[in-house]
């Protein structure tokens, strides 16, 4: 959390999130923010992906990714992505202080 606001958290099982095949609920839905609907088109776009989205989150700065299927996201876009969703829900001051200390911000 950064502040009193969550950034990346676990899903409950919900019935717009289900197996195509099976029917059944996923369980293992991470929810990640991202900071504009930009950057969600762009991670959700290609079907191949493990990110997507359901009906529920339309206009809502977030994507959804499975935990059966983070091996399928590299290691460096991951701490990106946590990274980038941190920044999304930090205030300002927050975030500069953050960017200032992990030396991630313009120079």
């Amino acid at each position: 959390m950064v502040g009193s606001k969550s950034f990346v958290f676990f899903r409950t099982p919900r019935p717009d999130a289900v197996d195509p095949v099976t029917g059944e609920r996923y369980e293992d839905v991470i929810v990640i923010w991202v900071a504009s609907e930009g950057d969600k088109l762009a991670l959700v776009q290609d079907e191949s992906s493990p990110f997507f989205t359901t009906p529920h989150f339309d206009g809502h700065p977030s994507v959804l990714l499975r935990a059966s299927r983070v091996g399928e996201v590299s290691r460096e876009e991951i701490v990106e992505l946590v990274q980038d969703a941190r920044l999304a829900q930090a205030s300002r001051r927050r975030g500069e202080t953050w960017l200032r200390e992990h030396q991630l911000g313009d120079s």
